[in-house]
């Protein structure tokens, strides 16, 4: 069963003096986590997001569409990444989800809805 693992993250960490000897620290674990995720035979794909102030939102209401700047919500944390993987419950996956490297925010683990044909 495929799991998607949404790292909503708060950047200000970062900001802080120390903030680039702990960005090192989290690409390191999770360079780590993919390793383990190979060692472990879990089939996985992920990528890192550029930051929400890149992003462009196309929302919908009753039919009528239109296009914003930003993210499509207002909150301090961010869409920053993420990584599909192929479990075989939700335990496990909630178990790959607690090693995800977050200095200060969560980790949605969201069932994938497989697509017929």
């Amino acid at each position: 069963m495929q799991f998607m693992l949404l790292i909503n993250e708060d950047g200000s960490p970062y900001a802080d003096p120390d903030g680039g000897h702990l960005l090192e620290q989290v690409v390191a674990g999770h360079i780590k986590l993919a390793e383990d995720l190979v060692a472990a035979g879990v089939p996985f794909s992920g990528e890192r997001l550029k930051a929400a102030a890149t992003a462009t939102t196309v929302r919908s209401d009753n039919g009528v569409v239109t296009i914003h700047d930003g993210p499509f919500a207002e909150t301090h944390e961010e869409l920053g990444g993420f990584y599909i993987i192929d479990v075989a419950s939700l335990d496990e996956a909630l178990a790959w989800a607690r090693r995800i490297p977050v200095p200060k925010g969560g980790v949605e683990v969201r069932p994938v809805w497989q697509m017929e044909g």
